[in-house]
């Protein structure tokens, strides 16, 4: 399948094509605002597909508004109806069409042309009046607040908000592109799903929360799909030099012990190294539960029920991947009985609060 796109270098185009090739569905033919039209006639004799995604949204002048969006629709209608071309459209439109700026009336006229040509030659035509869209490779001060806010808040970079109440609709890069795969796929119009509602108060919150110091070792509550969403956005405006960062780890004649993920829902994850010989832990929670992965050296864990005097030996090794469950009620230990450093990561159900640490000492 040959599949034109329009618009090819633009933040929605970047992430389609991408996926297009990712998938191996389509055979990519890429024009932008710099190429001809001869090459967008060549292009669209071609195609068995069209995705037309190119727009002006912040031009110098008004006058490159219905240039770039509505002209630009009606030159491909023109081409297609004199070379008796029929392939499916899909157009992104805007969420703002009716407001009556300049650029909702550059689409709207483009829609027009799309609908009349629809009507009068029986093509296939999507219309997708798309909100506010917000993903990786969209551009700061340009395409959406979420790049803005993400881009300066990631950069130290200041940021403005004149009316923290203010809502704006959203959807997410990934859920436009699979909206547009699956009418790619099926020739079929799809709704736009699913939008999210956020006033630019809560919104730069939320992503001043992911910059703070305090909380490198705190992941946001993923389950909420908005967040783990935004959150992603984030991580891909990140400069080079925060890309990476040390962790606190707290070092003994044993080994040592580093904290590496916090997660306020599902507890923590940190990684445990023990020199030869040692024994570690030889304590006990009421309600903290762990599980223990060794992934490197060998060694054995060791479990016993209080007020039971029957030891349970689990022998691990990092040959041998398996996770030892550690129960409410059961003191236990690590040993590493071998002759390099046991790294053993651990996940355990609660973020350790120092006030109320759960902890008690007992030898296994």
């Amino acid at each position: 399948m040959n599949i034109l796109v329009t618009g090819s270098q633009g933040f929605i185009g970047k992430n389609l094509i991408a996926r297009i090739e990712a998938l191996k569905i389509g055979s990519i033919m890429s024009f932008d605002i710099n190429d001809s039209n001869e090459k967008l006639e060549e292009y669209i004799k071609k195609s068995d597909f069209i995705f037309h995604l190119a727009g002006i949204n912040r031009p110098e002048n008004i006058s490159e508004f219905y240039s770039g969006n509505s002209e630009l629709t009606e030159i491909i209608v023109k081409i297609m109806i004199a070379n008796k071309i029929k392939v499916p459209i899909v157009f992104t439109s805007t969420a703002q069409v009716g407001n009556g700026s300049d650029y909702a009336k550059s689409k709207e006229i483009a829609e027009k042309t799309l609908l009349n040509f629809q009507e009068c030659y029986n093509n296939d035509i999507f219309i997708y009046r798309l909100p506010g869209v917000f993903g990786k490779w969209s551009r700061p001060n340009y395409n959406t607040v979420v790049a803005t806010f993400c881009n300066n808040i990631a950069n130290n970079l200041p940021i403005e908000i004149r009316d923290p109440d203010f809502e704006l609709t959203l959807i997410y890069i990934d859920d436009v592109i699979n909206i547009f795969i699956k009418t790619l796929n099926e020739i079929k119009f799809q709704n736009i799903e699913p939008l999210y509602t956020v006033t630019l108060g809560k919104l730069a919150s939320v992503i001043k929360s992911f910059a703070s110091e305090d909380n490198k070792l705190v992941i946001s509550d993923l389950s909420d799909s908005f967040i783990k969403k935004i959150y992603a956005v984030f991580l891909s405006y990140l400069p080079e030099e925060k890309i990476s960062y040390p962790l606190l780890t707290h070092t003994d004649e044993r080994g040592s012990f580093t904290e590496f993920l916090h997660l306020p829902k599902h507890g923590q994850v940190s990684v445990n190294i023990s020199k030869p010989g040692i024994e570690k832990g030889n304590h006990w929670h009421d309600t903290k539960h762990e599980k223990f992965l060794v992934v490197h050296g060998n060694g054995v864990i060791k479990l016993r029920m209080l007020n039971s005097a029957n030891v349970l030996e689990y022998p691990v090794n990092g040959n041998e991947l398996k996770v030892i469950d550690i129960p409410p009620g059961y003191t236990h230990s690590i040993v590493n009985n071998g002759d390099t450093d046991m790294v053993t990561i651990i996940w355990v159900s609660e973020i350790y609060d120092p006030s109320n640490p759960d902890t008690f000492y007992e030898k296994v």
